[in-house]
């Protein structure tokens, strides 16, 4: 009978060794609910019974999987058994709590460990850091009896991971100063916090990677590469890649040298990296190609790249088929991206919204609006990003109305992002009782809210309720940020309003935002606006930064104050000392300063400039400003000849501004001429025909005059009394 037992006991350990090594194996292969199921069977056999080993392997799983009910089971199980006293179980337990972001849990666990070893202290730390109580680690840090360096690293790991980069960074310098050693792990962990600001601190450690002969490892490469093009250094990101040569020939590496040459729009380079990770073998990543295919707006190369997916076979990731659907729309093919939606097995809310949002920038409306029913279809519940998209497309108060009704069933309203959505749609549909309600009712407010309301104000006709709009700011004590302050600068520039300007450049001055280019640029144009064109002269002149607006605009003002000279000299100065390559508006504001000024060379000149040099199609404004230039010249023929030999469209602007060349001259055969193409778009305009009659009375052509009255009246036209603003 004892030598039956003993036999079956013998039977029953090598049993559970060989479940202990399947359970082992389930955990290394990521099949982690496979391990629990093999869990609950070992403990509902009757001759098998869990031990320490059978249990810390199923707790890891559930740390994996975050399976809190049958953690917490395990817990208990722990208890009852006695098997808790058994260090790697208690340890197993941290880590389950930790991953479940328990941190009561963790700190009660921890307590109950009779001998904390590294592990237990470790695990306690990076869970009380990460989850923000750096408080309490700090503390227990602090009076820890011994720090090894795998302490160190939890701590300042813990601390980037939550935000407290600076606490972090002290704890890097401490430990530095106190001579323990650092590794790899901490030197990633360190370089992954520099930005611009913390670039020469960065260096440093990069000097301290290099003596410590850590260069080596692929983590820490990957981290200087990243920290180099966080800060726009590409330069040094470069020679840290090309210095680690072929020791390191790394996905991760390849891939932190795309994602740094995409965020710094070098697409050529960003292929040109691509087909060498491919020359050393490397397998791209999901990773490698959500990078690539976030830049890609070529349409050729966005079908290689699909196929490139295709071949290697990750197309059925999800993520990758969304940024699939992305770039074909970036590209203008949206039958391939529909189709690549379609065959999408499996869609989860991003695929929805990627394709509502690929709809709505291409002014689908009633195709997003499908999608989104299609969506709903599936049960899928919108989100933020949903509404966000389906608003930004509608172009049917009606559909707004909708969407409202669907936001208030999802308690969608909640989230500002759609209120701010909401808002910015009353505003686009002119909707301004029912925005300020919208507005009104929203809970938290953000600056997007503002500005949005600010926008719809502006956009809308009501520049006062824009300026009170920003007194409640003000006297709110909120902050606002330069996209505020320009809208508001725009709008005291449409209604002159001087010394509101001048009020808003003091609270510039104040909040030190004067280095904000665009607030340089809309104050330049306020002032010009005010008829202040010393100020604006002043402004730019004391900007450090200067983009092509800036120089359009200070042009701009020139042309406005007829200094048509000085606008010409301004602008051979933007391509002399700047070298910014001027656009369609800058053409526009030169071309219209030699037209009031009668600068008729100098506006050939850049009109030929503009076509040749810079190779731009000249736009309807531009030949407008030309036409205008040797019209008001007397150079009829030769505006007529340029309009009739260019082939491209010709808007009724051009012709209105021949035509009142024409009754400037009393040019009748070329004024009759532009009052045909006029009177073909504008039959009901009364200014053709009063123009055209008094073109003909000039010439003492009375029958004539006398004729285009007639039809004025016989089309039934009336002419609108003039009015005076001024009292009598």
């Amino acid at each position: 009978m004892n030598l039956t037992v003993t036999s079956i006991a013998e039977s029953s350990t090598k049993q559970l060794i060989k479940l202990n090594c399947l359970l082992s194996n389930f955990i290394h292969s990521h099949q982690f609910l496979n391990a629990l199921h093999l869990f609950y069977q070992i403990h509902s056999s009757h001759h098998l019974q869990p031990d320490h080993y059978t249990l810390s392997t199923t707790l890891t799983a559930c740390a994996n999987i975050v399976h809190t009910g049958f953690g917490n089971q395990l817990h208990a199980f722990a208890i009852k058994s006695g098997l808790k006293e058994y260090p790697h179980v208690s340890n197993s337990l941290l880590s389950f709590y930790a991953k479940s972001k328990d941190l009561g849990s963790v700190k009660r666990v921890f307590k109950e460990i009779e001998t904390p070893d590294v592990y237990s202290w470790t695990t306690l730390l990076s869970a009380c850091s990460k989850l923000g109580d750096i408080d309490y680690a700090c503390q227990v840090f602090d009076e820890m009896p011994q720090r090894n360096l795998a302490v160190w690293n939890a701590m300042i790991t813990g601390c980037a991971e939550s935000g407290c980069h600076w606490i972090a960074l002290n704890l890097f310098q401490r430990m530095h100063f106190l001579g323990v050693g650092c590794d790899y792990y901490a030197f990633a962990s360190v370089l992954s916090l520099c930005n611009m600001e913390l670039l020469d601190f960065g260096k440093q450690v990069h000097s301290m990677v290099v003596k410590t002969g850590f260069l080596a490892r692929a983590s820490v490469i990957n981290a200087l590469v990243t920290m180099y093009f966080n800060c726009k250094n590409d330069f040094d990101a470069f020679r840290v890649f090309e210095e680690a040569g072929d020791e390191v020939p790394d996905p991760v590496t390849y891939n932190a040298m795309i994602a740094g040459l995409v965020s710094m729009e070098r697409v050529d380079e960003v292929l040109i990296m691509f087909k060498d990770m491919q020359k050393f073998s490397l397998r791209p990543t999901e990773l490698t190609f959500l990078s690539i295919m976030s830049s890609c707006s070529c349409i050729r190369i966005a079908s290689q790249l699909h196929a490139q997916v295709a071949r290697i076979g990750l197309e059925n990731y999800t993520s990758i088929t969304n940024a699939t659907i992305t770039m074909y729309t970036r590209c203008g093919d949206l039958n391939a991206a529909f189709l690549v939606f379609e065959r999408l097995k499996v869609k989860d809310s991003v695929s929805w919204n990627v394709m509502i949002t690929s709809y709505a920038q291409n002014c689908l409306d009633r195709e997003a609006i499908s999608t989104y029913m299609q969506m709903q279809k599936e049960g899928l519940k919108p989100d933020e990003f949903t509404i966000g998209s389906i608003l930004a497309s509608s172009e049917s108060l009606v559909v707004v109305e909708i969407i409202l009704g669907v936001v208030l069933k999802n308690a969608l309203i909640l989230k500002t992002e759609v209120s701010n959505a909401l808002l910015s749609a009353c505003c686009k549909h002119g909707e301004m009782k029912q925005a300020y309600q919208v507005f009104h009712d929203m809970f938290p407010r953000n600056m997007i809210s503002w500005n949005t309301l600010i926008s719809g104000c502006h956009l809308n006709g009501l520049p006062m309720g824009c300026l009170q709009l920003f007194s409640e700011i003000v006297s709110e004590d909120l902050m606002p940020n330069p996209f505020t302050l320009s809208i508001i600068l725009s709008v005291c520039a449409s209604i002159s309003a001087l010394q509101q300007g001048k009020e808003i450049h003091s609270y510039i001055l104040k909040s030190g935002l004067i280095s904000e280019v665009s607030l340089g640029n809309a104050l330049i144009t306020l002032y010009a606006k005010c008829g202040l064109l010393h100020w604006s002269i002043k402004v730019f002149q004391t900007m450090k930064q200067k983009d092509i607006v800036s120089w359009n605009s200070i042009i701009t003002a020139y042309a406005q104050h007829g200094k048509g000279k000085a606008a010409v000299h301004c602008f051979q100065m933007m391509q002399e000392l700047n070298g910014v390559k001027p656009d369609n508006a800058t053409f526009n504001a030169v071309l219209s300063a030699c037209s009031h000024s009668g600068l008729i060379d100098k506006g050939i000149d850049v009109f030929t400039s503009m076509v040749h040099t810079y190779s731009n199609e000249p736009t309807a404004d531009h030949f407008s400003c030309i036409v205008d230039l040797l019209g008001r010249a007397g150079y009829l023929d030769e505006a007529e000849k340029l309009v009739k030999d260019r082939h491209v469209y010709v808007d009724s602007n051009v012709w209105w501004t021949l035509f009142s060349s024409c009754a400037a001259y009393g040019n009748v055969r070329l004024g009759r001429i532009a009052a045909g193409f006029l009177l073909e778009t504008e039959k009901n305009n009364p200014t053709v025909y009063v123009l055209l009659s008094n073109i003909y009375a000039s010439a003492e052509n009375w029958e004539d005059s006398a004729n285009v009255r007639k039809l004025m009246n016989k089309c039934g036209v009336l002419k609108q009394p003039g009015r005076s603003w001024i009292g009598s």
